[in-house]
């Protein structure tokens, strides 16, 4: 495989902007902290004068604050772009969109590739265990700093959607919309070795020097692309691989016959050499970490239901047919137990044969489902 060290190495030199600092010692859910933390962000259309507008974008575990607008590493289009702008689904005429980099990303927001501002070293593995609660109680600081009492929506899909559960069971009376995506209240078994086999591969990499390549100046971009190669087929359905590729071969000489034959397996390689132009090897174990321990019911003694008493926002569940990473009985569990507690609840079931990436695919009936529930909201 060929990879480009240029590209890599511009995400540790690139400035993100606008970015909030706090002067404070961050607590976190382990009862560690983090001194003075950064978020990195991007916003949307404009805050109204009531401040009562704002939509919260919660991004999966590869993505980041670039939601809307062509990636300033990679120059490809923003993951969500199609959804939001003028006169689209998140409509930046009418509402001001917030899209952060998650706490423990490589986008600009604190994370293993960060200087601790302690050491005046790059933390690497001596940063501290994160929780997708850590990165919504961070994303609370960046709202408050708008003024922003309380947030019209909060929207997301995957880890994303995660999030998006987090902010209903801790800060209901802060978020009128609610909109998880394509998820689940705790990974499954499935989920979490599909995950170790990705933490495997990279620590495997030689390069990646026990997590302080940076110190080395090597990157183990072998191993970050095969995890990223194992994720991606966890996105895909089997329909549409099939559909996709089927069994169509590239012409190869006998000598390169494991330099991918199969159409398939270019794809693959192509996606885990891309990948590595724009993610830090570190912050892919923390995130994978973070998700994998995400259990919404642990701090309720295992009851799903005690969640979500006393809830009072609205929700929209929306899962894929096709979607086997997170398919619609996960959605369903999170459904039944808003209804056991009588909430605010509309749960759609997409058609769709993209698998889980469908939520980052332009699905007409997905996009009207979003706008159609937007609309009731406000009229």
């Amino acid at each position: 495989m060929l990879y480009h060290k240029k590209k890599i190495k511009s995400i540790y030199n690139f400035i993100h902007k606008p970015n909030l600092s706090l002067d404070k010692n961050f607590k976190l859910q382990s009862g560690d902290s983090i001194l003075n933390p950064s978020i990195a962000y991007k916003t949307y259309g404009n805050l109204n004068k009531k401040k009562s507008n704002a939509i919260l974008i919660c991004h999966a575990l590869t993505g980041d604050q670039y939601a809307a607008e062509y990636h300033p590493v990679t120059n490809k289009k923003g993951w969500w772009q199609d959804l939001i702008g003028k006169n689209k689904v998140f409509d930046t005429n009418k509402y001001f969109i917030i899209s952060s980099n998650v706490l423990g990303g490589c986008m600009g927001t604190t994370g293993p590739n960060s200087i601790n501002p302690i050491t005046n070293k790059q933390y690497g593995l001596n940063f501290p265990e994160i929780s997708i609660k850590d990165m919504v109680s961070l994303q609370i600081e960046l709202v408050n700093s708008f003024g922003i009492e309380k947030l019209f929506c909060v929207v997301g899909g995957s880890m994303g959607g995660m999030q998006v559960l987090e902010w209903g069971i801790n800060y209901s009376d802060r978020v009128r919309l609610l909109i998880p995506i394509a998820t689940s209240y705790r990974h499954t078994a499935q989920n979490i070795a599909f995950h170790e086999a990705g933490r495997q591969a990279i620590k495997a990499d030689p390069n990646w020097q026990n997590g302080n390549y940076n110190k080395k100046n090597t990157f183990p971009k072998q191993g970050l692309a095969a995890a990223r190669s194992i994720a991606h087929i966890t996105y895909m359905s089997e329909e549409h691989l099939e559909t996709k590729f089927g069994r169509a071969k590239k012409v190869k000489p006998l000598s390169q016959i494991f330099e991918g034959s199969f159409e398939v397996e270019s794809y693959l390689q192509y996606q885990g050499i891309s990948f590595v132009e724009r993610f830090d090897a570190n912050s892919y174990l923390y995130l994978t970490r973070s998700m994998d321990r995400f259990d919404l019911s642990e701090e309720f003694k295992g009851s799903l239901d005690k969640a979500f008493i006393s809830n009072v926002s609205r929700w929209l569940l929306i899962s894929f047919t096709s979607d086997w990473l997170f398919p619609t009985s996960e959605s369903k569990v999170i459904v039944n137990s808003l209804m056991a507690n009588a909430c605010d609840v509309s749960f759609v079931e997409i058609e769709s044969n993209r698998g889980h990436d469908s939520f980052l695919i332009k699905v007409p009936r997905f996009y009207d489902i979003l706008r159609g529930f937007l609309s009731g909201a406000n009229n």
